[in-house]
């Protein structure tokens, strides 16, 4: 009797379909390609040592993208996300930069990650009209609110990083999104996305290909909201570590406050070590902030 329940489960198992987990319990091995080493960023009380502390809270999700390329369906994983389903935010976006493409048109709609909510589909997509979204950012949110708080969709990992236009197309998901102030979104913080595109011009790998990797965060506010559900964070953050083409490791960050933004500002360059420290005194939970391997990237300076 005990084998023939055992063929029965062995049956049942094989009946279901396969494990294509989008929103996964540990980063790795899904899309490990997306960090320097294969090293997840540690942030005290959230991300330690590749766990995730509150597992009910903070979820990570491998960014897989749906599309098709001469009638060929493909389904690719094309970053990271720490998605956090109680302030509706992203804790960070992970990514690599692999050359600059052409500049494609933006998508009309902005997508969802199903799984945050119960679906089953393991690639993110557009919102389902029946379900009623409860752990995550939804285009309505931005549309009842956006204009009477001044937040637009900020982007993580930016579209003007994106190499691929379908590369470029991923980023459109509220999963890689935060309400960002307009005038900070398209001021100081454009300006420094900017800055940091002509720095990965000098990024290569070991085969003299473009090659970088960069996490960008966000800080939560304590309650300010949009449309009584989705946190506005108090600031940003973005690092990038890389092997330039003079055969040093480099690495920089930049933070700024989402507020608004009177006057044109610039927001100045720091060390991963002074990012750090920022970061320590935000979370406020003990240990300490990593975001890539303290080797190979400098801590105390731009490049080694």
């Amino acid at each position: 009797m005990g084998v023939l329940n055992n063929l029965s489960t062995l049956l049942l198992l094989s009946l279901l379909p396969p494990a294509l987990s989008h929103v996964v319990d540990r980063f790795n091995p899904e899309c490990n390609e997306f960090f320097l080493e294969e090293t997840t960023p540690n942030l005290p009380g959230i991300l330690v040592g590749g766990t995730v502390h509150d597992q009910n809270r903070y979820k990570p999700i491998c960014q897989k993208f749906k599309y098709t390329k001469k009638k060929v369906v493909y389904e690719t994983y094309m970053f990271a996300t720490l998605y956090d389903t109680t302030n509706m935010i992203p804790v960070f976006s992970a990514y690599t930069f692999t050359g600059f493409g052409s500049s494609e048109k933006r998508p009309d709609k902005w997508m969802i990650e199903p799984q945050l909510d119960g679906g089953v589909e393991p690639v993110m997509s557009l919102e389902d009209p029946g379900v009623i979204y409860t752990h995550q950012a939804v285009n309505q949110d931005y549309d009842i609110d956006g204009n009477n708080k001044k937040v637009n969709k900020g982007h993580m990992f930016p579209k003007v990083f994106a190499h691929q236009p379908v590369n470029q197309d991923s980023t459109f998901t509220l999963t890689n999104a935060v309400p960002q102030v307009k005038t900070f979104n398209e001021g100081s913080w454009r300006t420094m996305e900017l800055e940091v595109k002509k720095d990965l011009k000098q990024c290569l790998d070991n085969t003299g290909k473009p090659k970088a990797y960069l996490v960008t965060g966000a800080v939560p506010s304590k309650s300010n909201t949009l449309n009584n559900r989705v946190n506005i964070p108090d600031l940003m953050w973005t690092a990038y570590c890389c092997y330039n083409n003079k055969k040093k490791w480099m690495a920089k960050a930049y933070w700024g406050w989402n507020q608004e933004e009177l006057i044109k500002k610039v927001l100045e360059p720091h060390t991963l070590a002074e990012l750090y420290k920022m970061l320590k005194d935000h979370y406020q939970d003990g240990g300490d902030v990593q975001v890539f391997p303290e080797h190979p990237c400098p801590l105390e300076s731009f490049s080694e």
